[in-house]
């Protein structure tokens, strides 16, 4: 979604590290390069990532919408992050223009009717009646639930705890996912390979070896935040020559959005030229997954190194400061993923342990849910036994009334008329005699044999 930025980028970090671009960008540094001083940075709309979060779109629409209020973004301006965290910030929202306290409310409004939505379609699946929506919406850390209709400072302070403690926790989270990720890729191969006779089996691993062997052989990668790296940057993405190196110059120039930081994003865009030496989507042994994980790797080793302030903004006092250290100049190797031991044989067998235990479930509810359907089959095949039946009945009590020589009646127990025409047998309503005497079933053929008779009997 479309977005501005802060003069603050630290708060920005605090509410969501991929909405540094929801404020519009006051640049700190009016001195740009001489490679790009004359551009002119306009106030524009940036399109930003999504955070991952499952509130991303509230989050950033409550942004959004506070950044219209000019009293907010001036205790914006001058706010440290201990304010922010602690809840200081938030009790400004008493001050803020009514109609952005109405557009809040809505908003908020939106949010619990979307959880209880979430909430419904879930339990809705385990056919769960009497729900309290209201008890479970405490699960949801990002919203005050006691009070569903209104947006008050509790619910801003809520919102930027939940967004920094869910942010400081996604890249584990990340890791955590891709370590489940390789296992799984172990786990089926095993697997497979137990299908398999002895020669196979053989071929199969050997192919796996030399696979993993390929893969490994690959240019040298130079280490992340390194001046190496970045000349490499500099000279190959830039077009620039290598003699002509300039820190500075090179901070600004990947400052894509002139905002005077250099963000987690900005870095991770570094680090393409070195992880294409190692993956290539065209190749079969290269996991572009994997490509990723070393991604992530390396943004957090550089945000280590050089983030004094642990803020996940690089500021250029901190980029210029990092370029004077050993480490720049004369760095480690870097190891890359294939390098490392990812999980151990104890880890895989408790992940396969947990997909065991998970696929027992599955079949289990796989057999229940084919017991419903079959209990369902038969439930609606005798409806349409009884529904057959009584269509039968129904119309036997009808055959009977007509050789009784009473009138068929309709579903609401009307009589029947046959419009005008030749008579026919079985239809004696519409035969009359003399006046308006309805003719009977089983006369017709009296009246042609003796055309004079006055009166006709009823038949027995």
């Amino acid at each position: 979604m479309p977005s501005k930025r802060t003069t603050l980028p630290q708060l920005c970090f605090l509410l969501v590290t991929c909405c540094l671009y929801l404020f519009e960008a006051v640049p700190i540094d009016k001195d740009k390069t001489k490679v790009n001083k004359e551009q002119h940075v306009e106030k524009e709309k940036i399109e930003s990532s999504d955070t991952g979060l499952y509130y991303d779109h509230y989050l950033r629409e409550v942004i959004d919408v506070l950044e219209t209020d000019q009293h907010f973004r001036e205790k914006l301006q001058t706010a440290d992050l201990d304010d922010i965290k602690s809840g200081k910030l938030a009790g400004e929202l008493d001050l803020v223009n009514h109609n952005v306290r109405t557009k809040l409310d809505e908003l908020k409004r939106q949010e619990v009717s979307r959880l209880r939505m979430l909430i419904k379609a879930k339990l809705d699946s385990v056919e769960d009646f009497g729900i309290n929506h209201m008890s479970l919406l405490k699960q949801f850390q990002h919203l005050n639930h006691n009070n569903p209709d209104t947006f008050e400072p509790k619910d801003l302070d809520m919102l930027i705890k939940a967004a920094t403690s869910d942010l400081e926790n996604f890249d584990k989270e990340r890791h955590d996912e891709f370590k489940k990720h390789e296992m799984l890729k172990e786990h089926e191969r095993r697997e497979y390979l137990k299908t398999l006779d002895e020669e196979k089996r053989k071929q199969e691993e050997e192919k796996f070896e030399e696979m993993k062997k390929k893969h490994s052989e690959h240019p040298k990668v130079n280490h992340p935040g390194s001046q190496d790296q970045l000349k490499e940057v500099w000279e190959e993405a830039d077009g620039l020559d290598p003699n002509d190196f300039d820190p500075k110059t090179f901070f600004k120039l990947h400052d894509s959005n002139g905002d005077g930081f250099l963000d987690e994003q900005e870095l991770e865009a570094l680090f393409s030229k070195e992880l294409e030496k190692v993956y290539d989507p065209k190749n079969e042994e290269d996991d572009m997954v994997e490509m990723e994980e070393e991604r992530l790797r390396m943004r957090e080793h550089v945000m280590n190194e050089v983030d004094i302030n642990h803020d996940r903004l690089v500021t250029m006092e901190e980029f210029l400061k990092a370029t004077e250290k050993r480490e720049f100049l004369e760095p480690d190797s870097w190891e890359t993923l294939d390098q490392q031991q990812l999980f151990t044989e104890e880890e895989l067998k408790e992940y396969e342990s947990h997909i065991s235990q998970q696929e027992f479930e599955l079949a289990q509810r796989a057999e229940e849910l084919h017991k419903q359907r079959e209990d369902l089959e038969r439930q609606h095949d005798q409806l349409q036994a009884q529904k057959q039946e009584l269509h039968q009945a129904v119309q036997h009590m009808e055959q009977k009334k007509l050789q009784q020589g009473i009138p068929p009646t309709g579903p609401s127990g009307e009589l029947k008329f046959q419009p005008g025409g030749e008579p026919t047998v079985g239809h004696a309503e519409s035969h009359l005699v003399g006046g308006n005497q309805h003719l009977p079933p089983g006369n017709i053929a009296e009246i042609e044999a003796d055309p004079g008779a006055q009166q006709i009997q009823p038949h027995p």
